[in-house]
């Protein structure tokens, strides 16, 4: 059994003196800088007793904070309570930033330990840069955490397959072909990557190394000239796919020889990396003499933009998704009426039992959210079987689910009304669903990006006073991670980079509205970038919604709606009924039909 966060933290400051250590900064990272984390890398949950997915730790001799974003506030208040860490909350006023934080805290000749293998070489170089001020220094080979952690958890040993050449539609020597065309642009000679989905899209491979992400531990060191090289755990590959990726050019070599090989470059070589998606450790291994290009990593941007055949398969499976969607959402409904005992827990094991049984299903594509009346102004909330909440026959249930799927990847998230709902709550639905639908509906030129749209699904908030803490919409990934880069759309911000959206990109489209201690409301569409028209002033692009599930009309005051918001409403529903109906039957097929009605 674990100690106590009290007695974790002694144990590290017991550390921190040894070294001659003044404070530890424990990122949310693990070598591949990746969102969701193997238990190997989670040694900022493990100190601190707080799992949410975004937050960062620092502890001095004295003191300890935890910083993370507006989606976890009341989690991190729970979790935290008598560990002895503070409480930070980011962008709210007058509290610092943990680098300012850092600066109060440490003295000039005072270091800073940060393990290389959780910080990108951009974050180091911020650190350094802000440390150096105050004369405090930052070490990166030193893993504080790692030292006193007991029964740490072993690198995960999952199994590697191919994915499907009849879904992965462009074949594996045809991206790497791609890829040597934009080194060879840039006068590389050899390109490094370490961010996992990107490795798993130029491989066509796909593994389970994290929870929900169908990707595997790895980097990839791929010359201009030559073949390219997989770091990775052997035995996780059978013997056929380890000689269908030597014909394709691709050599296996162990995962933890990386720096060897970046230390055999010569002065000739010109390394191509992202030094936002490399980790100091590894970087550190490159030799002075071998010259650096710096910038994005061009599969990012090559996997953002869907093909038509790929676009093809995600159509159908945001079928196969909504089917299951319908059934489980029928028969929560049926169960709830009958007077059934329900929690939260069995809304994320019926959405489990119907998309487990769709074709291509191969597991979620993240932890489901359930969360009842106030536990759904959690934005990031899970339901555990410690921590959960009975469904009564009244008021707003939160669910947003989604699905890996051999032929895509699906996020989405709809406001069940469980019976009777009070004028707030509705009046709160609706305020966010014309924010959703003016979204949905934005027409926009070629070369906006998501921060200059964003405004539109804020915009009916704001006139009421109103607004949420998260980003709008999120990349998704190709039977990949669910959230997805280069783009997004979310509130400008000083120096962030405005990637513009195009055709075939995917987004989310999620809107929300959180009132903590009474409900949160937040409705979400998939929806792929399109061409739209082309007039004197350019070309004009559009969203096309991809997700085909109805959304529950109890909830809302249709008496907000203005016309066009309810026609946009109405014909979304007769395209859902369209395209599922013949998937459907008996009481299933009913409930679709119901539930896609005209707007009255």
């Amino acid at each position: 059994m674990n100690p106590p966060v009290p007695t974790r933290l002694a144990a590290l400051r017991d550390a921190m003196q040894q070294h001659g250590i003044a404070a530890v900064l424990v990122p949310s990272a693990d070598p591949h800088l990746s969102e969701y984390l193997p238990a190997h890398w989670q040694a900022r949950t493990w100190l601190s007793g707080f799992d949410g997915s975004a937050g960062t730790l620092v502890i001095s001799a004295t003191k300890a904070g935890l910083w993370t974003d507006s989606r976890y506030f009341s989690q991190a208040e729970q979790q935290l309570a008598g560990s002895g860490i503070a409480l930070m909350k980011e962008r709210v006023a007058d509290v610092p930033d943990h680098l300012a934080w850092l600066q109060q805290q440490l003295q000039r000749g005072d270091v800073l330990a940060v393990a290389g293998d959780s910080l990108s070489v951009n974050g180091q170089r911020q650190i350094e840069r802000k440390l150096a001020v105050g004369g405090a220094t930052v070490r990166i080979d030193l893993d504080l955490p790692g030292l006193i952690w007991p029964d740490r958890p072993a690198l995960p040993q999952a199994p590697v397959f191919a994915h499907d050449p009849i879904y992965a539609c462009v074949p594996r020597t045809d991206k790497l072909a791609r890829l040597r065309e934009a080194m060879r642009a840039q006068g590389a000679s050899h390109h490094l990557l370490s961010s996992l989905d990107d490795i798993a899209w130029l491989t066509n491979l796909r593994g389970s190394d994290v929870e929900c992400n169908p990707v595997f531990l790895a980097h990839l060191l791929v010359e201009a000239e030559g073949r390219a090289v997989l770091f990775v755990d052997r035995a996780k590959f059978d013997d056929a796919l380890v000689a269908e990726l030597a014909a394709d050019g691709i050599d296996i070599a162990p995962y933890a020889t990386i720096t060897r090989a970046l230390g055999a470059l010569t002065a000739d070589d010109k390394l191509l990396l992202d030094s936002s998606r490399v980790v100091s450790a590894i970087a550190a291994a490159i030799p002075a003499h071998a010259a650096r290009i710096e910038a994005a990593n061009p599969s990012t941007a090559f996997k953002a933009i869907k093909t038509a055949a790929e676009l093809g398969h995600i159509r159908e499976v945001m079928r196969h998704d909504g089917v299951a969607l319908v059934r489980a959402f029928r028969e929560l409904e049926e169960r709830l009426a009958a007077g059934e005992s329900l929690t939260e827990l069995d809304v994320d094991a019926l959405l489990h039992r119907q998309r487990s049984a769709q074709p291509g299903w191969i597991g979620e594509s993240f932890a489901t959210i359930a969360g009842y009346l106030a536990n759904g102004a959690l934005p990031h909330y899970r339901a555990t079987p410690e921590a959960h909440s009975m469904l009564q026959a009244e008021g707003l249930l939160l669910v947003d689910s989604g699905g890996q799927y051999l032929g895509g990847t699906t996020d989405i998230t709809r406001v069940l009304a469980l019976g009777e709902t009070t004028p707030e709550q509705r009046r709160d639905a609706t305020l966010v669903m014309k924010g959703m639908i003016a979204l949905s509906r934005a027409r926009f030129p070629k070369g906006a990006s998501g921060p200059q749209l964003d405004a539109l699904a804020r915009a009916p908030l704001w006139a009421s006073g109103m607004d949420y803490g998260h980003g709008t919409g999120h990349g998704v990934g190709y039977f990949l991670n669910v959230h997805e880069g280069p783009h997004g759309i979310r509130p400008p911000s000083a120096g962030g980079a405005l990637v513009p959206l195009e055709p075939g990109m995917i987004s989310s489209i999620e809107p929300g509205l959180y009132k903590p201690g009474r409900h949160g409301i937040r409705h979400e569409n998939l929806a792929v970038v399109i061409a739209a028209d082309q007039t004197e002033f350019g070309e004009f692009l559009a969203f096309e919604t991809l997700t085909l599930c109805p959304f529950d009309r109890r909830a809302l005051e249709p008496a907000l709606l203005n016309p066009d918001e309810r026609a946009w409403l109405d014909d979304y529903h007769a395209t859902v009924r369209a395209a599922l109906s013949p998937l459907l039957d008996g009481d299933d097929l009913a409930w679709l039909h119901r539930h896609c009605e005209p707007l009255r």
